[in-house]
């Protein structure tokens, strides 16, 4: 009787297969258990194929960020003026690409390391495409690992090594647990991980800042469909309806408005913003909101925060002029949507490439707070929060809080809004600081400096709410050290495989 062997193509199905299902550890599903199964069982095939750790990893990457990152097919089909085929190509292009970062760290793991030392050689590569794909043109770290465990014991270490860390540490369990094939290295895979999510719970219970005062903050959400976004007969009703929904916020200390909540270019909206300002200063508080100022001599734009109203509690008269310094001028600007690579290439082939608002100037990478009624405030706009180095270089000894805009009714009724949300979580987590968010259409949100959410309002709905944030003083670890934790640990172990590798294989 023959045996019945399964179809070669089964192990590479399933490495696809265990990708798609980490979607489900991230936001909005929160799954956080899955991550290490899912890893582990991955890193198991991906041994078996040996002979092809390039092609393995790739797959994985393709149902990691095929799955996981879907939400960006929503804007290319609604927005990008291309047909379904050119839409979908292009999904599966960016999907191609990320996927060559876990594909590159697999193929450096297996080519020089028995599978034996990839628990100690597997996280220092990983790290390395990680780090690759934080700034590869000009980056999208969306989706790491590190970020499923917002609200797992690992989270612990967020203050100390950041995500970077916990996706390491992920990458050592998983690796371990992938290992397991008697007595001994069962205990050790467990052990390890048990140890880990212990430690990682106590930590959790440390206060690494210290709350320095309450502030009342509200925020507005227009919830202004995406297509009306840039319509100029629409700019009027637009700026109508968030002074409408902040009616009932002029008592709180600072009052927020998302991304380019004016639609009009600044130099336009003059005497609107003239009427904000005088308003804040009436009400004794301070609003911030975001617009797009434009030089017409130098035909430059920015995305820009502005504070209105009062600057200090003691102002003695509104401190808003055009062009005023209190104002912060968005430093990582997204591939086409605010700025387009080869442009003269690129702008004629599709309206994909030729979006309004999508050439804009760089702001500074470090910046000075905005201050607004005395509270300090280190800014983000939309995908900036992403990255933490860049907002750890706008955090000082005087930053109250975090405060990231955004408009993700690019992305309609898909994850990326809750993705968005959690990657903010993880700020507030590494730094030691409250973040407020506020959005067009969701996810509005207060997040306390142990990344917890507070407070929000619920998505695709017009609203205004109010609720209280403590603002913290002091500095994490993670601060301090940024990546050098991180880099330690999977230096360490690496030079650890190295040496057994040199003795014994």
């Amino acid at each position: 009787m023959l045996k019945r062997t399964a179809p070669r193509f089964l192990p590479y199905l399933l490495l696809a297969l265990c990708g798609v299902s980490l979607t489900l550890a991230f936001a909005p599903f929160d799954v956080w258990l899955l991550t290490i199964p899912v890893l582990a069982l991955a890193i198991r095939q991906m041994i078996k194929l040996k002979h092809r750790p390039f092609l393995a990893g790739w797959l994985f990457g393709m149902g990691w960020f095929g799955a996981g990152i879907s939400w960006v097919h929503v804007s290319i089909a609604d927005f990008g003026g291309l047909p379904l085929v050119a839409s979908v190509a292009l999904m599966a292009l960016l999907c191609g690409y990320l996927a060559l970062y876990p594909a590159l760290a697999l193929k450096l793991t297996a080519t020089y390391f028995k599978p034996v030392l990839w628990p100690m050689a597997l996280p220092f590569f990983w790290v390395i495409a990680e780090w690759l794909r934080s700034w590869m043109l000009s980056g999208f770290p969306w989706l790491s690992l590190g970020y499923s465990q917002v609200a797992s014991p690992l989270a612990g270490f967020a203050p100390i090594i950041g995500e970077t860390g916990i996706t390491a540490l992920l990458i050592i369990c998983a690796s371990l647990l992938a290992l397991m094939n008697n007595t001994r290295s069962t205990t050790n895979a467990v052990l390890v991980t048990v140890c880990l999510f212990v430690s990682g719970y106590v930590l959790k219970q440390h206060d690494w800042v210290t709350p320095k005062a309450s502030y009342s903050v509200g925020m507005a959400q227009g919830n202004i469909a995406q297509s009306l976004r840039w319509v100029p007969e629409q700019d009027a009703p637009t700026m109508q309806t968030y002074l409408n929904l902040t009616e009932g916020l002029w008592d709180n200390d600072l009052i927020v408005w998302p991304e380019a909540a004016v639609p009009k270019l600044e130099p336009l909206a003059q005497p609107y913003l003239a009427q904000v300002n005088q308003r804040a200063f009436e009400e004794n508080t301070a609003l911030i909101t975001g617009i797009v100022n434009y030089n017409w001599e130098t035909d430059e734009a920015w995305n820009n925060l502005i504070v209105l109203g009062k600057r200090t509690t003691d102002a003695s008269s509104p401190d808003y002029q055009y062009f005023h310094a209190n104002r912060f001028a968005k430093h990582h600007l997204l591939p086409v949507g605010e700025f387009v690579p080869f442009e003269d290439w690129l702008r004629p082939l599709a309206p994909l490439f030729d979006l309004p608002m999508s050439s804009f100037s760089k702001g500074d990478f470090q910046q000075p707070n905005l201050q607004a009624n005395g509270i300090f405030l280190a800014p983000a706009i939309c995908f900036e929060i992403a990255f933490p180095r860049q907002v750890m270089a706008n955090v000082y000894n005087h930053t109250d809080m975090i405060i990231t805009v955004s408009n993700d009714a690019w992305f309609g009724h898909s994850h990326g809004p809750a993705q968005h949300l959690q990657i903010a979580q993880m700020r507030a987590l590494e730094l030691g600081r409250p973040v407020i968010r506020a959005t067009n259409n969701g996810i509005t949100a207060y997040i306390d400096h142990r990344g917890t959410v507070t407070a929000q309002l619920p998505q695709f709905e017009a609203g205004s709410i109010t609720a209280p944030v403590i603002a913290t003083t002091g500095f994490t670890p993670y601060y301090h050290l940024q990546d050098l934790g991180v880099w330690f640990i999977v230096l360490a172990l690496f030079a650890s495989a190295l040496i057994i590798r040199r003795k014994h294989y």
